[in-house]
C-alpha cells in the first residue's frame, strides 16, 4: 500500500515576511540590487540579458565589490516578535557574485533600527556558500527576536532569506470581543496539508485580501475520488462565532463544495499525531458549496459553545482557497 505524503509545516512560518509587516531596515550597501528584494515573496527569478544602469538586474540583495577591508550586511526588523527554528539563506542565480561565507546574528529591541549599545547573539556562525543553492541551518535557540541581521563576508548577493519560526502569542494582548482566531497576525500556523502544489498553505492567513491566485492555497488536480486538506493551529483558543471562506480570485480552479472539522487539544502532541488525530474531529461546518471569488460567510451552529485551537479545512475534489478566517472570542 502506498503512504501518502503529507506536507508537514510544524507550525513555523516565516517571520520575515512582508506579510506580517517584516521589513529591511538598515544596509550597508544595496549598488547592484537593492536589499528589500531579499524578502520579497515567491521564488527568486532570472531574467535573461536584462540590466539597469548598475549592471546586470538581479531578484535579490547585491552589493558591490569591496575595495576595503570589511564586510556588509543588512537588518530586517520582524513584523511580529518570535523564535527562530531554522532558516533559508539563498542564492538562486548567484553564481561567481554570491559571498564566500554568511552569518546571521538576532536581538530584541524596540527600537526600528536598534541603537549600537544593543547586543546581537550569533544565532549561526560563518557558514561557506555555494552557488546557486539553498542553504539550510537549524536554529538551536529558544529566545525571542525582534531583528535579524544577516552577514555577508566580503560582498556578494542573496536572493532571498527566509526566517522560519513561530510568532511569540506571549507578547499578543488580545482585546476583548471578537478576534479572527486564524489570522498569522495574532499567531495562528499551518500544520499540515496534504498539497500545495500550485500555492502555499501559510497564505490562507494572511491579512487583507488575496492578490492573485498565487496569494492563496491551491492544490493540483486530482484525478479520482479524492479530496484535499489543510490542519491550523489557532492563534489562540475560542469559541467561533462566524466562518468566512474567501476565494478571491479563485474562478475556475475554486473548490466545488468544503467541509470544517475542529477539536481542542491540549499539550505538545506531533504533528504526525495531530494528522491522525483529525480524521475524529466533529465537524464545525457541514458540507457547503463554494462559488468562485467571493467571500463566503457562515454562523457557526455546530459547536457553537465549544472552544477550539485547531481547525481543519478539507475542500472537494481540489482547488483553491484564499482565505479563511475563524471570529471568536479568545479563550
Amino acid at each position: 500500500m502506498k503512504k501518502n505524503k503529507y506536507i508537514f509545516s510544524n507550525g513555523l512560518i516565516d517571520l520575515a515576511q512582508t506579510k506580517l509587516g517584516s521589513k529591511v531596515v538598515f544596509k550597508t550597501d544595496e549598488f547592484f540590487a537593492p536589499a528589500n528584494r531579499i524578502i520579497n515573496p515567491g521564488p527568486a527569478v532570472f531574467k535573461e540579458g536584462v540590466f539597469d544602469s548598475h549592471g546586470k538586474w538581479m531578484d535579490g540583495w547585491e552589493t558591490r565589490r569591496k575595495r576595503k577591508k570589511g564586510h556588509d550586511y543588512l537588518i530586517i526588523k520582524f513584523g511580529k516578535p518570535g523564535k527562530i527554528s531554522k532558516v533559508d539563506i539563498d542564492t538562486s542565480f548567484f553564481n561567481g557574485n554570491q559571498p564566500m561565507y554568511v552569518s546571521l546574528e538576532a536581538c530584541f529591541s524596540k527600537n526600528k533600527i536598534p541603537s549600537k549599545k544593543i547586543k546581537w547573539n550569533k544565532i549561526l556562525n560563518n557558514k561557506k556558500t555555494k552557488a546557486n543553492s539553498h542553504h539550510f541551518f537549524k536554529i538551536k535557540n529558544k529566545t525571542i527576536y525582534s531583528h535579524i541581521k544577516l552577514n555577508i563576508f566580503p560582498d556578494g548577493g542573496v536572493a532571498r532569506l527566509r526566517v522560519y519560526g513561530s510568532v511569540e502569542t506571549n507578547k499578543i494582548k488580545f482585546k476583548k470581543g471578537i478576534i479572527n482566531l486564524t489570522s498569522v497576525l495574532n499567531g495562528a500556523s499551518v500544520i499540515a496539508c496534504n498539497n500545495e502544489h500550485f500555492g502555499k498553505a501559510e497564505n490562507i492567513l494572511a491579512p487583507g485580501t488575496g492578490k492573485n491566485m498565487g496569494d492563496g492555497w491551491e492544490t493540483r488536480r486530482s484525478r479520482g475520488k479524492n479530496f484535499d486538506w489543510l490542519i491550523l493551529k489557532c492563534a489562540t483558543a475560542g469559541k467561533v462565532k462566524k466562518i468566512q471562506i474567501d476565494t478571491h480570485h479563485f474562478k475556475g480552479n475554486y473548490p466545488d463544495t468544503c467541509t470544517l472539522q475542529a477539536a481542542h487539544i491540549s499539550g505538545n502532541k506531533s504533528p504526525k499525531a495531530i494528522v491522525e488525530n483529525s480524521k475524529k474531529w466533529r465537524l464545525l461546518l457541514n458540507k457547503v458549496k463554494l462559488g468562485a471569488h467571493k467571500k463566503h460567510n457562515f454562523r457557526n451552529t455546530l459547536m457553537k459553545n465549544s472552544k477550539i485551537n485547531y481547525v481543519k479545512i478539507n475542500i472537494f475534489p481540489d482547488g483553491g482557497i484564499s482565505r479563511i478566517r475563524l471570529f471568536g472570542d479568545p479563550k
